[in-house]
C-alpha cells in the first residue's frame, strides 16, 4: 500500500505522510461489534498517573476482535476490511454460515470474499487458524497464543509475524522465531492464524506534526535534564550538565537502563533460546 505525500502549504504539511487507505472498502464499523472506552488519561482508580504521556486524543470506539479464534470448524467469509483506532494494524469483519459477524486482523493477502476457517486440520491458507503442531516449518503466521484457549498475544501488530523452525522430538513444543529476533518455545496446542499482519508501510509515517500526536492521545515528554532537581535526578545545574549519577535514572530514583524487570514468577524465560536483539 503507497504511502501519500503532500504538498508543502503548512509547516505542518511539509514532509507529511500518511497511508493510502484505499485498500479499506467501509468508514462504517459494525454496530454489534462496538464497545464504549472510557478515557484515563493514564490515571488508576486512584486518579494518580500510572502511565505518563496519556491524555486527550480523539473520541474513539473499541472494536471488539476475535483473538481467540474459538469458532471452529465453521466457516466464514470476509466482507469487509476496517480501519481501527485502537491499533496500527487493519481488521476484517468476518460473515460466518451460521450468521454470526466477527472482527479479525487483517492479514497481508485477504480481500473481500476470502473464505477462512479455525479448525484443527484447517489448510495452510492466509487467515485460516490452526494449532502450531499442524502448521509446517517455515510457516509465517501470526496472533499467537502463549496459553492454550486464551487467545494469540504475540505478532499483532502491522507488518508483524513470526516463522516456525521446527518441532520438539517429544511434541511438545513448537520453536518460533519473532520479528525480533527472539527465538522462543510455545505450546503445540496453541493456536495461530497462517500469514502476516497488513498495513506494513505502517512504520514508513512521518507524522509531520506535533498535533498528530496530540489526537493518538500522546502528550509531550520532558527530558529530566531540563527540569529542576526537585523533579527529576538529572536536573539542575548551571547550563548544560551531564547526568552526574553512576546511571541513568527514572524520575523517581530507580535505575532506567540495564536492569531487569520481568517478574521471576510469572516469566517464561526458561523458553526462550535466544534473546532479541543479541
Amino acid at each position: 500500500m503507497p504511502i501519500k505525500k503532500y504538498r508543502p502549504t503548512t509547516n505542518g504539511r511539509r514532509n507529511m505522510t500518511t497511508l493510502d487507505y484505499s485498500i479499506l472498502t467501509t468508514s462504517k464499523p459494525e454496530a454489534s461489534l462496538l464497545a464504549p472506552i472510557n478515557e484515563k488519561a493514564g490515571r488508576n482508580n486512584h486518579g494518580h498517573i500510572t502511565t505518563r504521556h496519556k491524555g486527550g486524543g480523539h473520541k474513539r470506539k473499541y472494536r471488539i476482535i476475535d483473538f481467540k479464534r474459538n469458532k471452529r470448524d465453521i466457516l466464514g467469509k470476509v466482507v469487509s476490511i476496517e480501519y481501527d483506532p485502537n491499533r496500527n494494524a487493519f481488521i476484517s469483519l468476518v460473515n460466518y454460515i451460521d450468521g454470526e459477524k466477527r472482527y479479525i486482523l487483517n492479514a497481508k493477502g485477504m480481500s473481500i470474499g476470502t473464505e477462512i476457517v479455525a479448525s484443527e486440520n484447517a489448510d495452510i491458507k492466509v487467515g485460516n487458524a490452526a494449532p502450531l503442531k499442524n502448521i509446517p516449518e517455515g510457516t509465517l503466521i501470526h496472533n499467537i497464543e502463549l496459553r492454550p484457549g486464551k487467545g494469540g498475544q504475540m505478532a499483532r501488530a502491522a507488518g508483524s509475524s513470526a516463522q516456525i523452525l521446527g518441532k520438539d522430538d517429544d511434541g511438545k513444543y513448537v520453536t518460533i522465531r519473532l520479528t525480533s529476533g527472539e527465538v522462543r518455545k510455545v505450546l503445540a496446542e496453541c493456536y495461530a492464524t497462517i500469514g502476516e499482519i497488513g498495513n506494513e508501510e505502517y512504520n514508513l509515517i512521518n507524522w509531520g506534526k506535533a498535533g498528530r500526536n496530540r489526537w493518538k492521545g500522546i502528550r509531550p515528554t520532558v527530558r529530566g535534564s531540563v527540569m529542576n532537581p526537585n523533579d527529576h535526578p538529572h536536573g539542575g545545574g548551571e547550563g548544560r550538565a551531564p547526568i552526574g549519577r553512576k546511571a541513568p535514572l527514572t524520575p523517581w530514583g530507580k535505575k532506567a537502563l540495564g536492569v531487569k524487570t520481568r517478574d521471576k514468577k510469572k516469566a517464561s524465560t526458561k523458553l526462550i533460546i535466544r534473546r532479541r536483539g543479541k
